[in-house]
């Protein structure tokens, strides 16, 4: 490698710019043990943020960003892995504080690496990418707290056409759950929504929210990817011994609740990270995304090129991005 190619986030008298830069040079690179040549990438929520001013995840410019990659190992320091060898890396610091996925080569430690699981592509490892990752999490993590497929318990996915939501519809569908209700912003999500796999759809703007401490119990189990007010509201609507995964932020950090939906109705509220999980934990997520919750054949995504991500990452700041995104980096 003598130059490669990349999307670089620069910041100039307090300005923030970023666009697809050619000919950068190998100490443009973080350090790592391993050098890989990438294949693809996803588009996250958190790429978005990673470009705007006060977004809260590059820390020190210049900047590539990209929360997620595959690839081939083209050189190693770690015994551990070998030239030729197809990996992943998803979450720990890449993207915010060291160099990430948005580019033709990435160098990581080798700490952050996940073999490419038997039975999934490096495409199809960035079709799930970070927000199938942190979906199957979400699901693994209600289902330790009851939920299951020969019950007919009412489930609640919001956000449901977006990264994380998308996925999660169809993960649970696949798993054979027949109870999926999906809530929706749009009219134009209704149909996208139940090709996904949801039985029912809500739109937002037809939940008639009920401002008291306790609602009629609706919902056995929550996958919330919203955050905010969204589940601020929906917390009383919780049944009796129900759970709620968190796992996004996008409309806001403040949870405005009280203390009975889980004194009076013993509810649980599980927080999904998939930043900083174990090597062991994303390697046994990573399998089941790779048998039986493989989801790849019919996922909604769109391919587009490096040179197209600058076009994608806006459609995402103004919501009008829907499904996953992978990032052809051959092209």
């Amino acid at each position: 490698m003598n130059t490669f190619k990349a999307l670089v986030v620069r910041e100039n008298n307090g300005y923030i710019n970023y666009q697809v830069e050619n000919h950068l040079k190998k100490d443009m690179l973080d350090d790592g043990e391993v050098l890989i040549k990438v294949a693809y990438s996803s588009v996250n929520y958190k790429d978005m943020l990673a470009v705007q001013k006060n977004g809260g995840v590059i820390q020190s410019y210049p900047m590539i960003p990209g929360i997620d990659f595959s690839g081939t190992i083209e050189e190693s320091t770690d015994s551990n892995y070998a030239v030729g060898q197809q990996v992943l890396v998803t979450g720990y610091n890449m993207g915010m504080t060291h160099t990430g996925g948005f580019s033709e080569y990435a160098r990581v430690p080798s700490s952050w690496i996940v073999r490419l699981p038997e039975n999934l592509s490096m495409k199809e490892a960035m079709i799930f990418g970070t927000a199938g990752l942190t979906s199957a999490l979400s699901i693994f993590e209600l289902e330790k707290n009851g939920m299951n497929t020969s019950l007919d318990q009412a489930i609640l996915v919001t956000g449901a056409t977006g990264g994380v939501g998308s996925i999660a519809l169809q993960i649970l569908s696949k798993a054979g759950y027949k109870n999926i209700t999906a809530l929706v912003r749009r009219k134009n999500q209704v149909q996208v929504a139940k090709k996904l796999g949801a039985q029912k759809v809500i739109l937002l703007s037809d939940f008639e929210f009920k401002k008291k401490s306790l609602a009629k119990q609706t919902f056995n189990y929550i996958l919330d990817t919203v955050g905010g007010e969204l589940i601020s509201n929906l917390l009383p609507y919780v049944c009796y011994q129900g759970s709620v995964s968190l796992c996004g932020n996008v409309g806001g950090i403040k949870l405005n609740t009280t203390v009975l939906p889980f004194i009076l109705r013993g509810i649980n509220l599980i927080g999904i990270d998939s930043v900083n999980i174990s090597q062991d934990y994303r390697q046994m997520i990573w399998s089941k995304m790779a048998k039986e919750w493989k989801i790849t054949n019919s996922t909604l995504f769109t391919d587009i090129t490096l040179d197209e991500l600058p076009d994608t990452i806006q459609l995402l700041k103004e919501g009008k991005h829907l499904g996953r995104t992978v990032v052809d980096i051959t092209k």
